[in-house]
């Protein structure tokens, strides 16, 4: 079967973004993850199945099936702005890997019509998973929120070994690496925590960039659109002086780090 023929099942396409890697940059939103992150902006992406969202008192669907042929025409429509940014195409999601196959097509696609390609992934996935996206990648924009495995499960309900592990191989790979954080109060915004995950990010071969995201609550509305409850509706977003001074104790890794993505 041709690449282009590949099925997978996504929730958007953004276009225009430039918070998602290099330049001006499409990105695709893959249905279904292997985490449920409690501050997850993004409720729609962790079940795979297609759902209804009550939005200002409308319903409307999220979820539908595509092909690569079907969704290329639309990624390469802003070609002109990818190549004066220096931008392309950002796989999202969701963890895209959940969906292997049409990550790798999708991607393998692009390449071929000459596009820059990332993909925003926790590598939370078995290595063959991530080894097959691989060659058709140009920047892997790795999410690492913590070092302790039992805190990590209890706010995802997933440990990091597999995490770390693929980290290390994606570095050893030569793909080009960054590291990603998302910083949440009562999760991993202290100076100790956030110190051990940049230390990490500087062991791994090649990579230069350490980023802290600081915690939102944009994506609140849509739990209770999907009937379910925000885990962190008491939780305050980080003041920008406490996002700068663990900005200060990144640095401390050697890395080059910065406030947002």
């Amino acid at each position: 079967m041709s690449i282009y023929q590949t099925k997978g099942r996504i929730f958007n396409i953004q276009r225009f973004s430039i918070h998602d890697g290099p330049g001006i940059r499409t990105i695709v939103f893959f249905k279904g993850c292997y985490m449920r992150c409690a501050w997850c902006c993004n409720p729609e992406s962790q079940e795979y199945d297609i759902q209804t969202l009550t939005e200002n008192g409308k319903e409307k669907t999220v979820g539908r099936d595509v092909t690569v042929e079907e969704i290329l025409p639309e990624l390469l429509s802003d070609e002109p702005y990818y190549r004066r940014s220096g931008g392309g195409i950002t796989l999202s999601g969701g963890e895209i890997l959940a969906q292997p196959e049409f990550a790798r097509d999708l991607l393998h696609a692009c390449k071929d019509n000459g596009l820059h390609t990332a993909v925003e992934s926790t590598a939370n996935a078995p290595w063959e998973n991530v080894a097959a996206i691989l060659p058709y990648l140009d920047l892997y924009l790795m999410d690492i929120k913590h070092m302790n495995s039992a805190k990590h499960k209890e706010y995802t309900r997933a440990g990091n070994e597999l995490i770390l592990e693929n980290a290390q191989k994606i570095a050893r790979s030569g793909t080009e690496l960054i590291i990603r954080t998302p910083v949440v109060p009562t999760f991993n915004d202290t100076a100790e925590e956030i110190r051990a995950i940049s230390r990490f990010a500087a062991s791994l071969p090649g990579v230069k960039e350490h980023h802290l995201l600081p915690y939102h609550r944009l994506g609140q509305d849509k739990y209770a659109g999907l009937n379910r409850k925000y885990a962190l509706k008491d939780i305050e977003p980080p003041t920008r002086e406490r996002m700068e001074y663990l900005l200060s104790v990144a640095e401390e890794s050697g890395l080059k780090c910065q406030i947002g993505g």
